[in-house]
């Protein structure tokens, strides 16, 4: 299930830590609606800009919870302009964080993340289903042990989800997926 928090009811210009410390309860609480595997999305439409403070604050803290109370759940953001997505990606950068971002139906990465990493995502979220480790590494012509590091830290940012499944020849392995 995708939910929408549309952050322009709260201005089209959001400076301050202060700013963003008065609206995180309103995002957090639509969060602790969600169940593990839903997306909250955040909707920037109409927000023209944000400054780097706005940004660690509302989206770092967010992140991090994310990881300890809302394990399971996504964090997507749609309409960035240059600026907000600049503001953004520098303040994830400095949290050591990362963040899906929708344009369409395309999905890419901003924060911290390395050029592989971006690969790794590009073709999970690109196959729209489940994928293994062993077809990501036929994909993208890595070993597995490496293939299964890019994979660990994905899951680790929250941008890409692993579940338990079995093969066809009845052995355990993990699928991995970009949303629901």
């Amino acid at each position: 299930m995708e939910v929408r928090f549309k952050l322009s009811k709260f201005g089209k210009h959001l400076w301050t830590r202060a700013t963003a410390k008065t609206i995180r309860p309103e995002l957090l609480a639509r969060l602790e609606k969600l169940h593990q595997g839903d997306t909250l999305i955040i909707d920037l439409s109409s927000v023209e800009v944000f400054d780097f403070s706005f940004a660690n604050e509302l989206f770092g803290k967010t992140l991090l919870s994310l990881r300890t109370e809302y394990v399971g759940r996504f964090l997507v953001v749609e309409n960035l302009t240059d600026y907000t997505r600049e503001n953004l990606d520098q303040a994830l950068r400095a949290l050591g964080l990362a963040i899906i971002e929708r344009k369409g139906t395309k999905l890419s990465l901003l924060g911290k993340a390395h050029a592989v990493d971006h690969a790794t995502f590009a073709v999970i979220a690109r196959a729209g289903a489940p994928v293994t480790a062993a077809t990501l590494r036929d994909q993208l012509g890595v070993n597995l042990t490496a293939m299964n590091e890019r994979l660990s830290k994905l899951v680790a940012l929250g941008v890409a989800r692993r579940e338990k499944t079995a093969s066809a020849a009845g052995r355990e392995q993990y699928e991995y997926r970009v949303l629901a």
